[in-house]
């Protein structure tokens, strides 16, 4: 039986929807098999039954392929379009808002809630004019659905924000403390990791401690 299965070949072909349902299984799973099978039915918009038909040896490629696309420095996306509706990134972090500063501070590093902090860092483009854009104004207590974002924006614009609060740490938030310095040095190792062959489930258990970690704090 011949099945066609459509492989992601970048992250922007991944939504934050699909991490975040992939994210919850892991957390309860523990066989590695089954994990993988899953990966590939979230990430490539199969059902598991065409998963399983699928030969052993295609699934650990297949599984490699997915993985490796975790393991890629992300360059920050500052737009992208969610149906005919297009987003632009923050243009302005260092003039944030507090009621802005605090839901990124807040959800950043929950995974369960990250569409919340992305919600602070990507909203609906209103204008643009050489080149620069404006976007709509932050309401709090107002979410704009952004799980079906993509992946590669999700995770470009995290490091961008954490690279971005320590060059503003004199302005915006105290200085960083002991503990946070060895998390944006675990950071930095997990962008400059070359690892191949480990599964997506080492990159992401790794992604998602570390940004754990990296809560900012106003102070």
């Amino acid at each position: 039986m011949k099945l066609n299965i459509e492989i992601p070949t970048s992250l922007n072909e991944i939504s934050l929807r699909q991490y975040k349902k992939f994210l919850k299984i892991q957390e309860s799973e523990n066989d590695d098999r089954f994990l993988n099978a899953k990966m590939i039915e979230i990430f490539c918009n199969t059902n598991l039954e065409a998963v399983m038909l699928l030969k052993f040896n295609d699934t650990q490629d297949i599984s490699s392929m997915l993985s490796n696309l975790f393991e890629s420095k992300p360059h920050l996306v500052t737009k992208f379009k969610i149906g005919n509706l297009e987003y632009g990134f923050h243009p302005q972090l260092d003039n944030l808002t507090l009621g802005e500063y605090i839901d990124l501070d807040t959800y950043i590093g929950d995974w369960h809630n990250m569409e919340k902090a992305m919600n602070v860092l990507y909203r609906p483009i209103t204008s643009k004019l050489k080149g620069k854009y404006s976007i709509e104004e932050y309401k709090i207590g107002t979410e704009i659905d952004l799980l079906d974002m993509p992946m590669d924006a999700v995770l470009s614009s995290i490091f961008f924000f954490w690279n971005l609060g320590l060059e503003l740490s004199k302005t915006m938030m105290s200085y960083l403390e002991v503990e946070e310095v060895e998390n944006k040095e675990a950071l930095m190792d997990f962008l400059n990791s070359q690892k191949n062959g480990d599964g997506i489930k080492v990159s992401l258990d790794s992604l998602k401690e570390i940004l754990q970690d990296l809560k900012i704090s106003l102070n």
